[in-house]
């Protein structure tokens, strides 16, 4: 999924990118050399005040971080969890259709919830039964600035993974790759 996201964004912008995905521990320095970082299920992660620290700086120097792949209230919680020690005053919004983050590069004033591969195998379109409805969230710094995209009840990865298979739907993959271009073009000009 990364790759044929990666492959899409190089063809559709002038964004930079790297040929393939590059797996970050954030405990390295590398992590100051990528401007835009992804996580998946963020619901499961578990910070130590080293990674927090590091997530921190990352934040401070400019770094973007997109979450995808979480769902329901305890996954939200626990991606709290996480963020609260990185930004113990962290300020989450549940952005409108007005935002700029959805008329970046396409308009999105109109989304789907992105559901996972198994999951539209099943006929639904959520993975947990608290985690029905989509969100579109961010979290900014004190000055409006957006550092983190966070996608709950949505599975974008899933979708670029899948978008060439004939058994997912071509309606959640365009929207999923519509998603991360514009994120990807928004934290890289705001």
């Amino acid at each position: 999924g990364d790759r044929l996201f990666i492959s899409l964004l190089e063809r559709l912008t002038r964004v930079n990118t790297a040929p393939i995905e590059t797996i970050i521990d954030v405990e390295e320095d590398e992590v100051f050399n990528h401007p835009w970082l992804i996580a998946i299920s963020a619901g499961d992660w578990r910070l130590t005040e080293g990674h927090a620290a590091r997530l921190r700086k990352f934040f401070d120097r400019g770094g973007f971080l997109v979450v995808d792949d979480f769902h329901g209230e305890s996954e939200w919680n626990q991606f709290m969890a996480g963020i609260e020690q990185v930004y113990p005053d962290a300020r989450v919004e549940d952005l409108e259709s007005d935002h700029p983050i959805f008329h970046t590069v396409y308009d999105l004033s109109k989304r789907l919830q992105v559901p996972g591969y198994q999951i539209v195998e099943r006929g639904s379109m959520w993975e947990r039964n608290n985690g029905i409805n989509p969100y579109w969230r961010v979290i900014s710094d004190e000055k409006g600035r957006v550092q983190i995209g966070a996608f709950l009840n949505q599975d974008l990865g899933d979708a670029w993974e899948f978008s060439n298979d004939p058994a997912y739907p071509e309606q959640f993959a365009s929207m999923a790759y519509r998603m991360g271009v514009n994120y990807v073009v928004y934290s890289m000009t705001h």
